[in-house]
């Protein structure tokens, strides 16, 4: 990675839908399947699981911002997962599974807030967005077979069912920001 890398942290449901997604946009250097906004230190998968944590499945998208910014970051995330849903996407349900930008500074929280309200404008959705925008306190990462997962597990049903099509959508709808090899 370069000395100008940014980070965001990203929550949209299962991490590893949105993991397989970042993965393949150009300017994205590397993401990280992980956990964030809860309290408990160290969280493992199973107590995340367990709604006890506090914690939501969380992405850092590791970017350079001179190939791509952070509001294309976001209106990536807001296209692959429904933000109308409070603590669900699909048949993922509880508060792990919230939508959540967690921000690290006053330039993201901006940008966050800026774009929620100019898709909220657009009436996109028919509900309205709770995804909630919150600073970053504290990232963990997740356990090594949550990294990559989509790619090390393509045949896995979750993979083939929920995240090819999304993978799909990418190709078809987005290949203008793919890298050349995704």
């Amino acid at each position: 990675m370069n000395n100008n890398t940014s980070i965001a942290t990203l929550g949209a449901g299962c991490f590893w839908c949105i993991d397989a997604v970042f993965d393949m946009i150009e300017g994205v250097e590397k993401v990280v399947s992980g956990y964030a906004g809860g309290h408990t230190t160290n969280p493992t998968y199973q107590q995340v699981c367990s709604e006890t944590t506090g914690h939501a499945e969380v992405v850092q998208v590791h970017f350079d911002p001179g190939k791509i910014t952070f509001d294309t970051v976001l209106d990536i995330f807001f296209a692959f997962h429904d933000p109308t849903t409070l603590n669900r996407q699909g048949g993922d349900v509880g508060t792990s599974y919230r939508s959540v930008i967690l921000y690290h500074d006053s330039e993201q929280e901006r940008v966050a807030r800026e774009t929620v309200a100019r898709l909220e404008s657009a009436n996109i959705w028919p509900n309205p967005i709770v995804t909630e925008i919150v600073p970053l306190d504290v990232f963990y990462d997740a356990e090594l077979y949550h990294q990559s997962f989509y790619w090390n597990n393509p045949n896995q049903p979750y993979c083939q069912f929920v995240i090819n099509p999304k993978v799909k959508k990418l190709r078809g709808k987005h290949a203008a920001l793919l890298k050349v090899n995704a």
